[in-house]
C-alpha cells in the first residue's frame, strides 16, 4: 500500500530531536548537580568526613554524567576527538575542565588541604558553566539557544548542588545552623526566578509551539515540588520543628530531583528543531509578496 503523502506543513514544521537521547541528557543531569557540589563543598565548613564524602559524590556525578555521553557515542575511542577544538567548542572546554577537575579532585580527597578542595569547587564551578554553553550553542534548537538558558542552566546546577550538599550534611554530627538554611531559601528562589525569566524569554521571542506546550505542563509541578516544598520544609526547619535534619534532607532531594527533571525535559522532551522558514510567501505572476511564515511557532509576543 502507498504511503500517504506528508504536508509541506509536516516537511517544514520544528520536530523533536533525536540526536541526544537520555545518555546525553544524564551528562548535563549528573554534571551540573556534581560542579555544584564541588563548589559549595569548597565554600562552606563543615566535618572532614563530610568534605570528603561531598567531594567523592561530586566526583562520582561528574564522572558518571560524562561515562554516559561517551557510551552514547557510536565509536566511543573517537571521543579523543572532542580535545582538538578548544578555540571553538564549549564541549572541548568541558573536556579540558574534567581532565583537570579530576586529578585535583582525587588530591582534595585524600588530603583535604584547604587550598585543592577550594581548587576543586572553581573547576566545578568551570565544569557548570561549560555545561550551560554547550546547550545554548545549538543553534537548532530554539528552546537551548536562549541566551536565558544559560542563567537557568547554572541556577539550577547550583541549587541541585546545594540541596545535595545538604543531603550530606543532614548525615553528620553538627547541627544546621540558620544561615545554611536560609541560603537554602535563596537558592530555591534564584532558580525560580531564572525559570520564570526563562519562560518569559521564550514566550516573549517566540518558539515552536511544540516547546511551549510541554514546558507549560511541566511548569506548575517543578515549581510546586522543586521550590514550594522545599522552601516550606526548610522554614519548617528554621522554626525549630523536631526532626530538621531530616526535614532539611528531604528539602535537599527535592531541590535535586526537581533539576533533573528540568534539565531531561529540556534535553529531551522540549527540544523542537528551528523548522524552516520563508522571509515571505511567494507568488505567482505580478502583486505583492505574501507574510513571513514559521509554520509551528508561536508569534513573538507584539507581533
Amino acid at each position: 500500500m502507498k504511503k500517504p503523502a506528508k504536508r509541506i506543513s509536516d516537511l517544514v514544521s520544528p520536530r523533536q530531536q533525536r540526536n541526544w537521547d537520555w545518555r546525553a541528557a544524564a551528562n548535563f543531569i549528573a554534571g551540573g548537580a556534581g560542579g555544584g557540589l564541588l563548589l559549595f563543598n569548597a565554600l562552606v565548613s563543615v566535618e572532614p568526613g563530610l568534605i570528603r564524602a561531598a567531594i567523592l559524590l561530586g566526583l562520582v556525578l561528574i564522572g558518571g554524567g560524562l561515562t554516559c555521553v561517551w557510551f552514547e557515542i557510536g565509536r566511543p575511542w573517537r571521543a579523543l576527538n572532542v580535545y582538538r577544538h578548544v578555540g571553538t567548542s564549549w564541549m572541548t572546554r568541558e573536556a579540558f575542565v574534567a581532565l583537570v577537575l579530576f586529578p585535583i579532585g582525587a588530591l582534595a580527597l585524600l588530603t583535604l588541604q584547604p587550598q585543592l578542595v577550594m581548587l576543586s569547587g572553581i573547576l566545578g564551578l568551570a565544569f557548570l558553566y561549560s555545561q550551560a554553553r554547550i546547550l545554548a550553542a545549538n543553534k537548532g534548537i530554539p528552546a537551548w539557544r536562549h541566551p536565558r538558558s544559560i542563567a537557568l542552566m547554572i541556577a539550577t546546577g547550583l541549587t541541585e548542588g546545594g540541596g545535595f550538599l545538604a543531603c550530606v550534611v543532614a548525615f553528620g554530627t553538627m547541627p544546621i545552623g540558620p544561615v545554611a538554611l536560609g541560603f537554602l531559601v535563596v537558592l530555591i528562589a534564584v532558580r525560580a526566578y531564572f525559570w520564570r525569566a526563562y519562560l518569559a524569554g521564550l514566550v516573549a521571542a517566540g518558539a515552536p509551539d511544540g516547546a511551549l506546550r510541554v514546558l507549560a505542563g511541566f511548569a506548575s509541578r517543578f515549581v510546586l515540588m522543586s521550590h514550594i516544598l522545599p522552601a516550606l520544609l526548610v522554614v519548617l526547619a528554621l522554626a525549630g520543628v523536631p526532626g530538621r535534619s531530616v526535614l532539611v534532607f528531604a528539602a535537599g532531594l527535592m531541590m535535586v530531583a526537581g533539576g533533573w527533571m528540568l534539565k531531561y525535559t529540556l534535553v529531551r522532551r522540549a527540544a523542537f528543531t528551528q523548522g524552516l522558514a520563508l522571509l515571505h510567501l511567494p507568488v505567482r505572476g505580478g502583486g505583492p509578496a505574501g507574510p513571513a511564515v514559521k509554520p509551528g511557532w508561536k508569534a513573538a509576543a507584539g507581533t
